[in-house]
């Protein structure tokens, strides 16, 4: 299981880099965190990480990825928080979102699924919790099927 969490780590990872434009991964300051934060294609994984994860590969569907660091703390650990929230599209259509926690080491990614249709931009408004403070993430994405 190691391995394949961090086969999908260097995936994720790697789609940094490769698709930067369409697709980069983006940091928010929120109080004394630090929201990591990334929504691409689940097509981008290998069938077999996809179904280590539940993740479902599909031209239409996409995967959203959050990682927090406490940056009030030394080396800025990663935090354990709760994630709730929503993506809404431009005709106001609201879809649910449902965080699963990965962890790996010291490090934790909460992963959620989302459907889209070709060129459709998401607007996404997620929670965050540590227990101590809440803080809201927004931001958006355009997915393109491949």
């Amino acid at each position: 299981m190691k391995a394949s969490l961090l086969k999908l780590m260097l995936t994720i990872a790697i789609s940094f880099i490769a698709f930067s434009n369409a697709y980069a991964e983006n940091m928010k300051k929120l109080g004394s965190m630090n929201v990591h934060y990334m929504a691409i294609g689940s097509t981008f994984f290998t069938p077999e990480i996809a179904k280590a994860y539940g993740i479902t590969r599909s031209r239409y569907n996409g995967l959203v990825n959050i990682s927090v660091l406490d940056n009030s703390l030394s080396g800025s650990p990663a935090k354990i928080v709760t994630i709730t929230g929503q993506a809404k599209n431009n005709l106001g259509q609201f879809k649910s979102l449902e965080f699963q926690e990965v962890k790996e080491g010291s490090a934790i990614y909460y992963l959620a699924q989302v459907s889209y249709r070709h060129e459709e931009t998401l607007h996404f408004t997620l929670d965050i919790n540590d227990g101590a403070e809440q803080q809201t993430l927004k931001f958006s994405q355009k997915f393109y099927v491949d």
